[in-house]
């Protein structure tokens, strides 16, 4: 999940700061979600998803048919 945070990020040619003013934080902090070092509030995921104009599942890697089933 955290590599498509970045690939996206790139895709878009914006910075760590960009995207860091758009979700109203620090690029530090935002950089700590791109690395995995913490993890990603579902309010952040769905301002991320709305951004990128992609699903949440996109975002978090998840390919359609690759869920886990119980």
């Amino acid at each position: 999940m955290y590599h498509q945070l970045r690939k996206l990020r790139l895709q878009h040619q914006k910075t760590q700061t960009q995207i860091a003013a758009l979700l109203r934080m620090s690029q530090s902090g935002y950089s700590k979600y791109e690395t995995g070092e913490n993890d990603i509030p579902t309010s952040v995921l769905i301002r991320l998803a709305d951004y990128y104009g992609t699903s949440i599942d996109a975002l978090l890697g998840v390919a359609e048919g690759t869920a886990p089933r119980e």
